[in-house]
């Protein structure tokens, strides 16, 4: 897939690779893009992975003194939504963050590579249009802030330069003025690209009324998603609700302006009737729920993250920088299930079949290649993630678990001895990525709720069975244990 893998342990050691090589380099953090479309090749020319993952300071959300908060390259989706700053002064981006891929995705997948593939139905990006965000990017020449409205030249298009890197995500705190909800229509539940996204932010005039809907309107944005070519703003929407209330015929009005401000296109999640329509109900929905004081919606108190005492933690830094080549003998060194294995000529491939060809751990099942179905999901670094979106050389220096390591001196784990007791297996082939994501939950919630399992396994599917079997073993792992 490519010719060098560098692992660095400081942003200028990228800089000057990307200097050197150019449109040849990508960055890596979370991959779970770029593995895709290198396999798939569909980035032709790129030739060297310049993997950031392991720079210590890259992975902070911060505060500071002006009341801007900043997101590091290196945020993942689980780690936003995991945030008490971000559900409480950018709630609409921790609800995004929430509703992208499944937790395995979310645990390696970066806030900074969704802005950077510029999708427009991308669910970050929306609502930080909406929060009036500015991208850092850095180069070896300069550094650069531009607002998120100028990162964006059209589909999958953005205005960095190739020998850039995005090195800082900052937007102002919702005041205590202003309500924000996200809303994401999809084809299902979870694992789903948007058909539509909308993200409003409403500012009020707290001194007169008792609730939003008895407060005159001081300011909206309203960002709409996977309606344009790029994620817009609806202005006409906008300014319709300046000065007056959240009542229904206010509310309807923009609802309205808003769908007039969308020029979706027909693609196979759906017509662009259909989408016209939604950016209708969406956006009117998002204002009805901040008026009626209910803009949290969904979000849960406490998430599922499958990420267990790990807790998105900082991953343990290289020593020194190193680079694996496609046909060179640079030897991957890692622990899988605390043993220590070395090994040759693996570097140009993917973590599953690193574990599966080399390791010889074939428990780990190879299913979609693309992190749809959680047959391959294992722990990296104590997080579980889908091994056939992590590169190969990123198991250096790493702990990985599989569904191998869950028994401990030939007693079963409390997961797998649930699922025997409840049949939960017929074809078997989603088996080891379910124990691993029920393994996992177990990790972070010994008694589990039904609600909770279900978020746990949103990643994983099971082509045979409707899951029931499934969830009573996760319920019986939670009574084994207790």
């Amino acid at each position: 897939m490519w010719r060098d893998y560098h692992s660095v342990t400081s942003v200028e050691e990228a800089l000057d690779i990307l200097d050197a090589q150019r449109e040849r380099a990508r960055i890596v953090a979370g991959a779970t893009d770029l593995i895709l479309e290198l396999e798939r090749k569909v980035r032709p020319g790129v030739e060297t992975v310049v993997d950031i993952t392991r720079v210590t300071g890259l992975d902070r959300i911060t505060l500071d003194e002006d009341g801007i908060i900043h997101l590091g390259p290196l945020v993942t989706h689980n780690a936003c939504v995991a945030s008490k700053l971000i559900v409480e002064r950018a709630l609409p981006l921790a609800q995004a963050c929430w509703e992208v891929g499944a937790p395995q995705i979310r645990n390696r997948a970066t806030v900074a590579g969704n802005l950077i593939t510029a999708s427009p139905a991308n669910d970050t990006i929306t609502p930080l249009m909406a929060l009036n965000t500015a991208v850092t990017l850095r180069s070896k020449r300069s550094s650069r802030t531009i607002a998120l409205k100028d990162f964006y030249a059209g589909v999958r298009k953005t205005v960095m330069q190739a020998d850039e890197i995005l090195v800082d995500i900052s937007f102002p705190v919702m005041t205590a003025d202003q309500r924000g909800m996200f809303i994401k229509l999809a084809l299902r539940r979870a694992q789903a690209i948007s058909v539509v996204n909308v993200a409003v932010i409403v500012g009020l005039d707290r001194t007169r009324g008792t609730s939003a809907a008895d407060q005159p309107v001081t300011e909206v944005r309203i960002a709409l998603g996977a309606v344009a070519p790029t994620i817009i703003r609806a202005p006409e929407a906008e300014a319709s609700l300046a000065g007056k209330f959240l009542a229904e015929e206010t509310i309807s009005e923009a609802a309205n302006l808003a769908q007039a401000a969308a020029h979706p296109i027909d693609d196979v999640r759906g017509p662009a009737w259909y989408r016209s329509e939604m950016v209708m109900q969406t956006v009117a929905r998002a204002l009805g729920s901040i008026a009626a004081g209910q803009e949290r919606g969904w979000l849960p108190d406490a998430p599922v993250m499958l990420w267990g005492q790990h807790r998105g933690g900082p991953v343990a830094p290289l020593r020194k920088s190193l680079t694996h080549t496609e046909a060179g003998n640079e030897p991957i060194v890692t622990r899988v299930n605390g043993k220590e294995y070395t090994i040759l000529e693996a570097n140009d491939k993917t973590l599953l079949r690193f574990l599966r060809e080399d390791v010889g751990l074939i428990g780990t099942k190879e299913g979609c290649t693309e992190g749809e179905c959680g047959a391959c999901t294992v722990f990296l670094d104590g997080a579980a993630v889908m091994s056939c979106m992590v590169p190969a050389p990123r198991a250096h220096g790493a702990e990985i678990v599989t569904v191998e390591g869950l028994a401990s001196n030939g007693t079963l784990h409390p997961i797998q001895r649930a699922f025997v007791e409840e049949a939960a297996v017929q074809c078997g082939y989603c088996t080891p990525g379910l124990l691993m994501a029920g393994a996992k939950l177990l990790e972070e919630r010994p008694h589990p709720t039904k609600w909770e399992s279900q978020q746990a396994i949103t990643g994983n599917l099971c082509r045979c069975t409707g899951y029931y079997k499934i969830l009573a073993a996760f319920d019986k792992a939670g009574r084994i244990r207790r």
